[in-house]
Protein backbone atom coordinates (compact mmCIF):
# COMPACT_ATOMS: atom_id res chain seq x y z
CA UNK A 1 0.00 0.00 0.00
CA UNK A 2 1.09 3.49 -0.97
CA UNK A 3 1.42 6.74 1.08
CA UNK A 4 0.32 9.45 -0.81
CA UNK A 5 2.28 12.72 0.10
CA UNK A 6 1.73 16.14 -0.33
CA UNK A 7 4.69 18.29 -1.14
CA UNK A 8 4.91 21.44 1.78
CA UNK A 9 3.99 23.96 -1.10
CA UNK A 10 1.02 22.48 -1.93
CA UNK A 11 -0.45 22.13 1.82
CA UNK A 12 0.55 25.79 2.02
CA UNK A 13 -1.80 26.85 -0.98
CA UNK A 14 -4.65 23.99 0.42
CA UNK A 15 -4.41 26.06 3.96
CA UNK A 16 -4.27 29.57 2.50
CA UNK A 17 -7.25 28.90 -0.09
CA UNK A 18 -9.41 27.57 3.12
CA UNK A 19 -8.51 30.82 4.98
CA UNK A 20 -9.95 33.17 2.23
CA UNK A 21 -12.99 31.50 1.44
CA UNK A 22 -13.41 31.35 5.36
CA UNK A 23 -12.66 35.32 5.79
CA UNK A 24 -15.02 35.94 2.47
CA UNK A 25 -17.80 34.23 4.30
CA UNK A 26 -17.27 36.11 6.95
CA UNK A 27 -17.09 39.61 5.57
CA UNK A 28 -20.02 38.69 2.81
CA UNK A 29 -21.95 38.17 6.09
CA UNK A 30 -20.75 40.94 7.89
CA UNK A 31 -22.03 43.08 4.26
CA UNK A 32 -25.20 41.21 4.11
CA UNK A 33 -25.83 42.71 7.89
CA UNK A 34 -24.76 46.09 7.47
CA UNK A 35 -27.16 45.90 4.39
CA UNK A 36 -30.05 44.72 6.21
CA UNK A 37 -29.51 46.76 9.79
CA UNK A 38 -32.57 48.95 9.98
CA UNK A 39 -31.91 53.46 8.58
CA UNK A 40 -32.96 55.82 10.96
CA UNK A 41 -36.15 57.39 9.75
CA UNK A 42 -36.42 59.77 12.49
CA UNK A 43 -34.25 61.94 14.86
CA UNK A 44 -35.21 62.98 18.10
CA UNK A 45 -34.39 64.39 21.38
CA UNK A 46 -35.20 67.00 23.85
CA UNK A 47 -34.78 71.41 23.59
CA UNK A 48 -34.04 72.31 26.78
CA UNK A 49 -33.79 76.81 27.58
CA UNK A 50 -30.86 78.31 29.44
CA UNK A 51 -31.77 80.39 32.68
CA UNK A 52 -34.98 79.93 34.66
CA UNK A 53 -37.68 81.80 32.47
CA UNK A 54 -40.45 80.27 30.72
CA UNK A 55 -41.85 81.33 27.46
CA UNK A 56 -45.52 82.92 27.57
CA UNK A 57 -48.64 81.52 25.74
CA UNK A 58 -47.59 83.23 22.39
CA UNK A 59 -44.29 81.28 22.15
CA UNK A 60 -43.80 79.41 19.06
CA UNK A 61 -40.80 76.79 18.32
CA UNK A 62 -39.60 75.77 15.17
CA UNK A 63 -37.57 72.56 14.51
CA UNK A 64 -35.81 71.65 11.44
CA UNK A 65 -33.50 68.88 9.81
CA UNK A 66 -31.20 70.35 7.43
CA UNK A 67 -28.72 68.97 5.67
CA UNK A 68 -26.01 72.07 6.17
CA UNK A 69 -23.33 70.70 3.40
CA UNK A 70 -25.89 71.83 0.98
CA UNK A 71 -26.15 75.77 0.64
CA UNK A 72 -29.90 76.58 0.64
CA UNK A 73 -31.25 72.81 0.35
CA UNK A 74 -34.98 72.57 2.12
CA UNK A 75 -35.33 70.73 5.24
CA UNK A 76 -35.68 67.25 5.54
CA UNK A 77 -37.92 67.54 8.38
CA UNK A 78 -39.55 70.94 9.90
CA UNK A 79 -42.33 70.98 12.93
CA UNK A 80 -43.40 73.96 14.52
CA UNK A 81 -44.63 73.63 18.13
CA UNK A 82 -47.14 76.43 19.48
CA UNK A 83 -47.65 77.21 22.26
CA UNK A 84 -44.48 76.26 23.84
CA UNK A 85 -44.51 77.23 26.75
CA UNK A 86 -42.86 74.71 29.14
CA UNK A 87 -39.27 73.16 28.83
CA UNK A 88 -37.64 70.95 28.60
CA UNK A 89 -39.31 69.67 25.73
CA UNK A 90 -39.28 66.57 23.64
CA UNK A 91 -39.28 66.46 19.77
CA UNK A 92 -39.00 64.01 16.80
CA UNK A 93 -38.59 64.79 13.48
CA UNK A 94 -39.60 62.05 10.59
CA UNK A 95 -37.78 62.39 7.43
CA UNK A 96 -37.47 59.98 4.42
CA UNK A 97 -33.97 57.69 4.94
CA UNK A 98 -33.42 57.60 0.91
CA UNK A 99 -32.87 61.42 1.96
CA UNK A 100 -29.77 61.48 3.29
CA UNK A 101 -26.21 60.85 2.16
CA UNK A 102 -23.53 58.93 3.82
CA UNK A 103 -21.23 61.81 3.22
CA UNK A 104 -23.16 64.97 4.16
CA UNK A 105 -23.49 66.83 7.43
CA UNK A 106 -26.96 67.00 8.83
CA UNK A 107 -27.78 69.32 11.76
CA UNK A 108 -31.18 69.61 13.98
CA UNK A 109 -31.77 73.82 14.07
CA UNK A 110 -33.80 75.49 16.14
CA UNK A 111 -35.49 78.46 17.13
CA UNK A 112 -38.32 79.85 20.21
CA UNK A 113 -40.22 83.19 19.37
CA UNK A 114 -42.08 84.54 22.00
CA UNK A 115 -43.03 88.08 21.16
CA UNK A 116 -40.21 90.33 20.98
CA UNK A 117 -37.76 87.96 22.24
CA UNK A 118 -36.27 85.38 20.56
CA UNK A 119 -34.34 82.39 21.55
CA UNK A 120 -31.45 80.86 19.69
CA UNK A 121 -28.79 77.85 19.38
CA UNK A 122 -25.02 78.59 20.81
CA UNK A 123 -24.22 75.52 19.08
CA UNK A 124 -24.51 73.16 16.42
CA UNK A 125 -26.60 69.50 17.17
CA UNK A 126 -24.90 67.25 14.68
CA UNK A 127 -27.20 64.18 13.80
CA UNK A 128 -27.21 61.09 11.55
CA UNK A 129 -23.95 61.05 9.58
CA UNK A 130 -20.33 60.95 11.06
CA UNK A 131 -20.82 59.55 13.48
CA UNK A 132 -23.40 61.52 15.10
CA UNK A 133 -27.10 60.10 16.75
CA UNK A 134 -30.23 60.34 15.81
CA UNK A 135 -31.71 59.93 19.10
CA UNK A 136 -31.19 61.47 22.16
CA UNK A 137 -30.56 64.58 20.63
CA UNK A 138 -29.73 67.61 23.20
CA UNK A 139 -30.72 70.81 21.86
CA UNK A 140 -30.40 73.81 24.46
CA UNK A 141 -31.61 77.34 23.27
CA UNK A 142 -30.31 81.08 24.83
CA UNK A 143 -32.71 83.84 25.14
CA UNK A 144 -31.24 86.75 22.41
CA UNK A 145 -31.53 90.75 24.03
CA UNK A 146 -34.94 92.25 22.29
CA UNK A 147 -34.72 95.03 20.40
CA UNK A 148 -35.27 97.48 23.62
CA UNK A 149 -32.88 95.65 25.61
CA UNK A 150 -30.43 96.73 23.24
CA UNK A 151 -31.55 100.37 22.84
CA UNK A 152 -31.66 100.76 26.81
CA UNK A 153 -27.84 99.07 26.97
CA UNK A 154 -26.65 101.70 24.72
CA UNK A 155 -28.62 104.09 26.65
CA UNK A 156 -26.98 103.69 29.29
CA UNK A 157 -23.75 103.48 27.49
CA UNK A 158 -24.64 107.21 26.78
CA UNK A 159 -25.41 108.18 30.20
CA UNK A 160 -21.97 107.25 31.07
CA UNK A 161 -20.50 109.55 28.73
CA UNK A 162 -22.16 112.91 29.39
CA UNK A 163 -19.29 113.94 32.10
CA UNK A 164 -17.52 114.48 28.77
CA UNK A 165 -20.34 116.65 27.01
CA UNK A 166 -20.44 120.62 27.51
CA UNK A 167 -23.33 121.23 30.23
CA UNK A 168 -25.82 124.00 30.88
CA UNK A 169 -28.61 124.74 33.22
CA UNK A 170 -32.12 125.78 33.28
CA UNK A 171 -35.17 126.43 35.77
CA UNK A 172 -39.03 127.36 35.91
CA UNK A 173 -41.05 128.07 38.44
CA UNK A 174 -44.98 126.84 37.29
CA UNK A 175 -48.44 127.21 39.34
CA UNK A 176 -47.91 123.81 41.21
CA UNK A 177 -44.50 122.71 39.68
CA UNK A 178 -40.78 123.25 40.21
CA UNK A 179 -38.58 122.68 37.38
CA UNK A 180 -34.99 122.18 36.95
CA UNK A 181 -32.60 120.68 34.25
CA UNK A 182 -28.82 120.20 33.37
CA UNK A 183 -28.49 120.00 29.38
CA UNK A 184 -25.68 117.77 28.11
CA UNK A 185 -23.95 118.81 24.56
CA UNK A 186 -21.81 117.28 21.95
CA UNK A 187 -20.54 119.32 18.95
CA UNK A 188 -23.61 121.78 19.70
CA UNK A 189 -26.07 119.33 19.42
CA UNK A 190 -28.46 118.21 22.37
CA UNK A 191 -27.40 114.52 23.26
CA UNK A 192 -28.84 114.26 26.78
CA UNK A 193 -31.35 116.17 29.30
CA UNK A 194 -31.60 115.36 33.04
CA UNK A 195 -35.02 117.02 34.38
CA UNK A 196 -36.21 117.11 38.21
CA UNK A 197 -39.71 118.27 38.68
CA UNK A 198 -41.01 118.87 42.11
CA UNK A 199 -44.90 118.59 42.12
CA UNK A 200 -44.93 119.42 46.20
CA UNK A 201 -47.73 116.85 47.63
CA UNK A 202 -48.09 114.95 44.13
CA UNK A 203 -44.61 113.90 44.46
CA UNK A 204 -41.15 114.27 42.59
CA UNK A 205 -40.03 112.87 38.83
CA UNK A 206 -36.56 112.30 37.91
CA UNK A 207 -36.11 111.97 34.14
CA UNK A 208 -33.17 111.60 31.90
CA UNK A 209 -34.13 111.91 28.14
CA UNK A 210 -31.86 110.93 25.35
CA UNK A 211 -31.64 112.26 21.63
CA UNK A 212 -30.66 111.29 18.39
CA UNK A 213 -30.46 113.83 15.47
CA UNK A 214 -32.74 116.12 17.24
CA UNK A 215 -35.37 113.18 18.11
CA UNK A 216 -36.23 111.55 21.11
CA UNK A 217 -34.59 108.40 21.27
CA UNK A 218 -34.80 106.78 24.92
CA UNK A 219 -36.72 108.69 27.95
CA UNK A 220 -36.08 106.90 31.46
CA UNK A 221 -38.65 108.64 33.88
CA UNK A 222 -38.49 107.95 38.19
CA UNK A 223 -41.34 108.40 40.37
CA UNK A 224 -41.03 108.89 44.38
CA UNK A 225 -42.83 110.70 46.48
CA UNK A 226 -40.09 113.39 47.32
CA UNK A 227 -36.83 114.04 46.25
CA UNK A 228 -34.93 111.59 48.54
CA UNK A 229 -37.03 109.00 48.47
CA UNK A 230 -36.96 105.54 46.47
CA UNK A 231 -38.60 105.08 42.99
CA UNK A 232 -42.09 103.38 43.72
CA UNK A 233 -42.02 103.34 39.74
CA UNK A 234 -39.92 103.45 36.82
CA UNK A 235 -40.67 103.91 33.48
CA UNK A 236 -38.47 103.46 30.04
CA UNK A 237 -39.24 104.22 26.55
CA UNK A 238 -37.34 104.21 23.75
CA UNK A 239 -37.90 104.74 19.61
CA UNK A 240 -35.70 104.13 16.53
CA UNK A 241 -35.23 106.55 13.94
CA UNK A 242 -38.91 106.20 11.94
CA UNK A 243 -40.25 106.84 16.09
CA UNK A 244 -41.35 103.30 15.99
CA UNK A 245 -41.34 102.74 19.69
CA UNK A 246 -39.03 99.52 20.55
CA UNK A 247 -38.38 100.05 24.29
CA UNK A 248 -41.79 99.99 26.85
CA UNK A 249 -41.01 98.83 30.66
CA UNK A 250 -43.12 99.77 33.02
CA UNK A 251 -41.29 98.58 36.51
CA UNK A 252 -42.76 98.48 40.18
CA UNK A 253 -41.01 96.66 43.14
CA UNK A 254 -38.30 95.35 40.84
CA UNK A 255 -41.17 93.73 38.60
CA UNK A 256 -41.36 94.98 34.86
CA UNK A 257 -44.54 95.22 32.99
CA UNK A 258 -45.27 96.45 29.12
CA UNK A 259 -45.66 100.28 29.27
CA UNK A 260 -48.60 101.17 27.98
CA UNK A 261 -48.63 103.28 24.66
CA UNK A 262 -50.22 106.39 26.23
CA UNK A 263 -47.67 106.70 28.96
CA UNK A 264 -45.00 106.04 26.01
CA UNK A 265 -46.49 108.60 24.50
CA UNK A 266 -46.73 111.02 27.09
CA UNK A 267 -42.63 110.45 28.09
CA UNK A 268 -42.21 111.48 23.96
CA UNK A 269 -43.87 114.44 24.43
CA UNK A 270 -41.89 115.55 27.82
CA UNK A 271 -39.03 114.66 25.84
CA UNK A 272 -40.52 117.43 22.62
CA UNK A 273 -41.42 120.16 25.28
CA UNK A 274 -38.04 119.69 27.69
CA UNK A 275 -35.91 120.04 24.74
CA UNK A 276 -38.26 123.33 23.78
CA UNK A 277 -37.65 124.53 26.85
CA UNK A 278 -33.92 123.89 27.02
CA UNK A 279 -33.46 125.64 23.05
CA UNK A 280 -35.23 128.27 24.91
CA UNK A 281 -37.90 128.27 22.77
Amino acid sequence: MRTLVLPLVAVASLALAACNSSGSSSQSADDSAASSAPQAHSVSGTVTLRGNDQPSASGKLTISLVDVSQQGAAPLATKTIAPATTFPLPFELDFNPASVAANDLYVVKAELIDGDRHYEMPLQAPVLTKGSPATNVAVQLVPQQTPGEKQLAAFKEEQRQIGGMKVSHGTKLEKDTSLAWQVFRQAGEVQFIRELADYGKKGFTSTDFAYKDGKPWVAVQQKKPDQNAKPTSIDRAGWDSDGTLLLKQHEVNGKVDVLSDDDANNLKQQALDILKLAAGK
